[in-house]
């Protein structure tokens, strides 16, 4: 699942646009440059029927839109939200937005570090 979700926001022309390839689950790679997209795992449920796996699984997606400045922060998590919500195809039963929040680490005075929209999806896929 982390790699269809991946793979739809690197190909998604307003991302890629912004951020070129500059999507990663885990950590934004040292010495790159903003604006990128980090993905985290929050959760991950496997279904279950009465005695065994239902096939289906639900997991908690947080995707952190980082640029240098806030309007492009915001621009990428727009793009983000646009490609994600609502999506089915394939193993992905359904991507559901279920939160945003913005961030911006040591406030405005920090230049080096990041202005960051956040956004959470509830994806239900099949294992």
């Amino acid at each position: 699942m982390e790699e269809l979700i991946r793979a739809l926001l690197k190909s998604t022309p307003e991302i890629a646009a912004i951020a070129g390839d500059r999507v990663n689950f885990g950590a934004h790679p040292q010495g790159q440059p903003y604006p990128a997209i980090l993905l985290n795992v929050v959760s991950n449920i496997e279904g279950y029927l009465i005695n065994a796996p239902s096939g289906l699984s639900q997991a908690r997606i947080q995707v952190d839109c980082d640029a240098n400045d806030y309007a492009s922060s915001k621009f990428l998590s727009r793009a983000a939200l646009t490609a994600l919500s609502g999506y089915s195809a394939g193993r992905i039963q359904g991507v559901f937005h279920a939160g945003s929040r913005d961030y911006h680490e040591g406030g405005s005075n920090v230049p080096d570090r990041p202005f960051r929209v956040s956004l959470d999806f509830m994806i239900t896929y099949n294992n």
